[in-house]
């Protein structure tokens, strides 16, 4: 491809709102154009990156078995009510109307469009196992977008979908560990080393599920793992072992005058005992309005997610202290479990074996001593609802746990039958007795693992792509694109060209700075410098991108060399060594 023929609108500036690596080169490279918050293009580079990724994803898929659908993006509303996600989804499912007042979803996801098609020609066991796939664009409205294709309100994702026989956890478990495979080589074979980390299902359902995650700085998962014993999960899944306290019933039931102390650090001096005695006692509200306790404790935190899942609902936030005081009579500050009318209690496990403990007695300026779990309160369950962290003991083997962010790429769930049992998807089994089959679902994000790659290989000076996703092989830069630098820079470009090496020469009457300064932004991983006291010589200048090594080559060899290099590239990433291309 001529660089005067192609849209590369780089700068040397990006803007304001692009605060991480990826964000900034992307704009700077000429890959996307912002078009409104969480809204972004892809530009002609940025766009042949994606389609590289788009067609490794491709072939891993279809080596597993998974047959490729392209599906609409907009989708009835009432598949979504079918599945109860048009209630549960929450805001960030976008929901319109047609001119017939008919309700539709732009979907943020394919589930239920998958299900609905497949329900008509599942009949019989024969027909399973089964796996659908896609790759298509995805909406979410998200409520704060950020980090440029990181998270957007509309997004490229490849999902599939797979069917199994009723109660089979072996056929499940078998797509399930070939999808786990398929998705390591897929991101290997994009230059990246990606971390499997038991997951929460979220909104999806299902049993198990485990994301992908690249550790990065900006990552917006944190992660626990275990060096000891290899342990990890995402801090929505990770579990604890309990920390050995001892707990004494230290009497009667007490009220205890604690004027204007509201927070745990304020009462643990108050009272002089540490937080590990007291009981942390936390008010939210459902989005279906109900009213839950939860009880952890003091010196640990609730983590929402955990919560909202017991509790089966969209979303939870904090009551409001008026409102607290009006509906349950809780004064904030003061609030704890005994005696509590008119609201759920949920404890973490933390709390089940504490005595002797201090918590809110629910009266402004008062909290109780002598607390028991069991004796002067019971909750409904307890569960594990807390904060996993640095320094917490491995739930596995004891040791200490360290935790570091991430970002998510990939993420496989096993979703059992919640989809299928919904839109009355069955077949028959062996015996002619009707069955519902199983589920799983597996989801990569595709700009996001273009970010990825660029998170994980940048310098100062720009991108350093991978060969196997980079928009072009060979960055062709005679310094002046006139007479014999042009005469030789064209030749060798039709030569490789022709040899199905993608090759971009920059062609533009620039200076050379500006053209040096473009290809090191946009990171092709060869670039050949064609200079008029080199090719005096009969050379060629030739820079590895990657290490910036450089080294002369001889004209009449650059071809081949460049051709031998590239495919030994290809061949690290796994490739079949096949060019595809043509001269443009």
């Amino acid at each position: 491809m001529r660089y005067s023929r192609m849209f590369i609108p780089t700068a040397k500036e990006a803007p304001k709102d692009a605060v991480i690596q990826s964000h900034i080169l992307m704009i700077r490279a000429g890959l996307v154009k912002k078009v409104s918050s969480g809204i972004y293009a892809l530009l002609p580079l940025g766009y042949r990156t994606v389609k590289k990724v788009e067609q490794i994803i491709r072939e891993e898929m279809d080596r597993i078995g998974g047959n490729e659908f392209y599906l609409p993006v907009l989708i009835p509303g009432e598949l979504w009510k079918t599945s109860h996600r048009w209630y549960d989804m929450g805001q960030e499912l976008f929901r319109l109307s047609d001119r017939g007042e008919q309700d539709y979803v732009l979907a943020p996801t394919h589930e239920e469009v998958f299900t609905y098609i497949v329900k008509d020609h599942l009949k019989s066991y024969r027909d399973l196992p089964l796996t659908v796939y896609q790759i298509g664009l995805k909406f979410r409205d998200e409520i704060r977008p950020r980090f440029g294709v990181m998270r957007g309100k509309t997004f490229i994702m490849k999902d599939a979908y797979s069917f199994h026989p009723e109660k089979d956890d072996d056929s499940l478990h078998k797509t399930y560990s070939d999808m786990s495979g398929a998705y390591r080589r897929i991101f290997l074979r994009c230059g990246l080393e990606t971390i499997p980390v038991a997951a929460d299902s979220g909104a999806m359902g299902g049993s198990q599920s485990e994301e992908f995650m690249v550790s990065a700085a900006i990552g917006e998962e944190e992660i626990v793992r275990c060096p000891d014993c290899g342990y990890v999960a995402n801090t929505e899944k990770a579990t604890c072992r309990l920390e050995e306290i001892t707990y004494e019933d230290t009497g009667k039931l007490t009220l205890v005058e604690t004027p204007n102390v509201k927070t745990i650090d304020d009462l643990s001096d108050f009272l002089g005992i540490g937080p590990d005695r007291l009981i942390k006692t936390l008010c939210y509200k459902t989005s279906d309005g109900e009213y839950v306790l939860a009880l952890i404790r003091g010196d640990l935190e609730v983590h929402e997610t955990k919560l909202k899942n017991y509790l089966g609902v969209s979303d939870i936030e904090k009551a409001k202290g008026e409102e607290a005081l009006s509906k349950l009579k809780i004064p904030m500050g003061f609030a704890g479990p005994v005696g509590v009318r008119g609201a759920r209690i949920v404890a973490d496990k933390s709390v089940g074996m504490m005595k002797g403990c201090v918590t809110g007695a629910n009266r402004l300026d008062y909290h109780y001593k002598n607390v028991n779990a069991g004796r002067d309160f019971v909750p409904e369950r307890y569960i594990d609802i807390r904060v996993v962290g640095d320094g917490d003991s491995c739930p596995e083997c004891g040791g200490r746990l360290f935790s570091f962010r991430g970002i998510e790429l990939g993420h496989i769930f096993k979703l059992g039958d919640k989809y299928s049992r919904a839109f009355g998807v069955t077949y028959l089994d062996e015996g002619g007795e009707t069955k519902v089959p199983l589920m799983g679902c597996y989801g990569i994000g595709v700009e996001r693992t273009v970010a990825a790659v660029i998170e994980q290989n940048h310098d100062k000076d720009g991108i350093i792509w991978p060969m196997s996703v980079s928009p072009f092989h060979v960055h062709l830069l005679p310094v002046k694109y006139d007479g014999d630098m042009k005469e030789a820079a064209e030749l060798l470009y039709t030569e490789l060209s022709e040899s199905g090496v993608e090759v971009l020469i920059d062609d533009r009457e620039e200076r050379a700075g500006v053209k040096f300064n473009d290809a090191d932004l946009i990171g092709i991983p060869f670039r050949v410098t064609i200079g008029g006291k080199s090719l005096a010589e009969g050379e060629v200048e030739l820079k590895v991108r990657a290490s910036g090594e450089s080294k002369r080559i001889a004209v009449k060899n650059a071809a081949s060399v460049l051709q031998n290099m590239v495919r030994k590239e290809l061949d690290r990433y796994g490739a079949d060594g096949h060019f595809e291309g043509s001269a443009q």
